[in-house]
C-alpha cells in the first residue's frame, strides 16, 4: 500500500515543489513546506528528513536514508534529483519540471490502460445481472410449461428445480461482485 500511497501524491509532490522552488524558495523550505502540506508517506519522510537535519545530520545523508525505503521509481527519482541537487549544485527547477512532465505522462498512461480495460465491464455486468435470472426463471417455469410431456420424460421435482434456481441466483450475484471486484484491484488510485 506504500508504493499507492507514494505515487497518488507524488505528482503533486513534484508540482509544488517546482513552484515553490522556481518562486526563490531553497530546498530545505521546500521540503519542510511538503513536510507540513498533508502529502501522506511523502509529507512524513521529509519530516523525518528535516528533523534529522535539524538534529545537525548532513541533507544528503536523510534523502539517502529515506531513498532506501522508497517503493515507486518516480519518488526515487525525485529523491535522487534533490541528492544531485546537494551534492552537485545542479539545476533542480529545471529537473523538477521535467520529472514532473515525465510523471504527468506516466499517470495519463495508466488511466488510459485502465479505462481499456474496463471497456467491457459493463457489458458484463448487465450480461450476469439481466440474462442469468432470465435463464434461470425459465429454467424454474420448465415442468409447468411442459407439462403434459412428464409421461414422455421425468421431471426433477419442484424442490430440485427450486435449488437449481436459487443457486444460479446466488451465483449469478458472486459472479457480479467478482467482476466489480476485479476492476476495482486494478485502479491505478489516482
Amino acid at each position: 500500500m506504500s508504493a499507492l500511497d507514494e505515487s497518488k501524491e507524488l505528482l503533486y509532490v513534484v508540482r509544488a515543489l517546482d513552484v515553490l522552488m522556481s518562486s526563490g524558495i531553497g530546498l530545505e523550505a521546500g521540503l519542510t513546506n511538503i513536510a507540513k502540506g498533508g502529502y501522506g508517506k511523502i509529507s512524513k519522510d521529509f519530516s523525518g528528513v528535516m528533523d534529522g537535519v535539524r538534529k545537525g545530520r548532513p541533507l544528503e545523508s536523510e534523502l539517502r536514508r529515506v531513498m532506501q525505503g522508497a517503493n515507486t521509481d518516480g519518488y526515487k527519482r525525485l529523491l535522487n534529483t534533490m541528492i544531485n541537487n546537494v551534492t552537485q549544485n545542479t539545476d533542480i527547477i529545471e529537473t523538477l519540471s521535467k520529472l514532473g512532465e515525465r510523471l504527468e505522462e506516466e499517470r495519463t498512461e495508466s488511466v488510459k490502460s485502465y479505462i481499456e480495460e474496463l471497456g467491457g465491464v459493463p457489458e458484463t455486468l448487465l450480461s450476469l445481472g439481466m440474462i442469468g435470472p432470465i435463464i434461470l426463471s425459465i429454467i424454474g417455469l420448465a415442468p409447468q410449461l411442459m407439462g403434459d410431456l412428464g409421461s414422455f420424460m421425468a421431471m426433477p421435482s419442484p424442490a430440485v428445480i427450486n435449488g437449481v434456481v436459487s443457486m444460479g441466483l446466488v451465483l449469478t450475484l458472486v459472479g457480479m461482485a467478482m467482476t466489480g471486484i476485479k476492476s476495482h484491484t486494478k485502479d491505478p488510485g489516482l
